[in-house]
């Protein structure tokens, strides 16, 4: 089996990187059989930005501190793990938006999409279904679009649902939503037509952040699934179902 090894900033991932080369040598990324990460679900997410053209499976192994979409780290038998894993399919969001200034800013995300004020004043913000409008005005810190695979990061700590990985549902979640105070937001089929407006956007500010890339002084944001869809291999022994369960039964 040929590996590429992609590695975070940190000290101890680095020491077993090098460590792994040498027992299966590091393989061009181009033609690999598939990338084992090593850092946390943030480098993980930015691997698969990182080399999302070259279309292969990747493996994360744990060396941040949550760790939801990796493995544990493994040497002796990583082989054996990579080949018995579970493949997980995901899809990414297509964002488009629109800034104040009339700029179009385009970006994937694969854990949420978000909107939040840039200021002291709650941000304003009509929500588009499928061209239809269903909410005039949300008053809240934000908003945020989360695919299955992002449902248990930012999307949970904003009270938002746990949605297994494989349900081709999204999550719409307002982020301390002040009026109507009691929506706690909305299950979408992946494939709807999302669209944000920004209202008084130039005296409520508000940025749109797709897993690491912002964009500031938003105007309105066009968001949709992507069908080109990306493989996460997951330990047997710790299948993604499992992680799924033990999150919302977790104290």
């Amino acid at each position: 089996m040929k590996i590429f090894f992609s590695c975070s900033e940190d000290k101890k991932a680095n020491i077993k990187k090098k460590r792994l080369i040498k027992i299966f040598k590091n393989s061009p990324v181009q033609k690999c059989d598939v990338i084992v990460s090593l850092g946390g679900d943030g480098f993980l997410l930015k691997t698969i930005h990182d080399f999302r053209k070259y279309n292969k499976p990747i493996y994360g192994m744990n060396f941040g501190s949550i760790g939801f979409l990796m493995n544990q780290y493994e040497e002796k038998n990583l082989i054996n793990k990579i080949k018995t894993s579970q493949k997980v399919e995901i899809k990414p969001l297509n964002m488009e938006a629109k800034t104040i200034s009339g700029k179009i800013v385009k970006s994937l995300a694969f854990n949420e999409v978000s909107l939040i004020r840039e200021s002291h004043q709650a941000a304003k913000i009509l929500i588009k279904i499928n061209g239809i409008i269903r909410m005039k005005e949300l008053v809240c810190d934000g908003v945020l679009i989360s695919t299955p695979a992002g449902s248990t990061a930012y999307n949970l700590s904003a009270h938002g649902p746990i949605i297994p990985l494989g349900t081709k549902v999204l999550a719409l979640t307002p982020i301390s939503a002040f009026r109507p105070r009691r929506w706690r937001g909305a299950l979408l089929s992946e494939n709807t037509d999302i669209e944000l407006e920004v209202i008084d956007s130039n005296r409520r500010p508000v940025s749109i952040t797709t897993d690491y890339n912002e964009f500031k002084k938003v105007k309105s944001a066009k968001v949709s699934i992507s069908n080109d869809p990306h493989i996460l291999l997951f330990n047997s022994d710790h299948s993604f179902e499992e992680r799924i369960l033990k999150e919302q039964f977790s104290k």
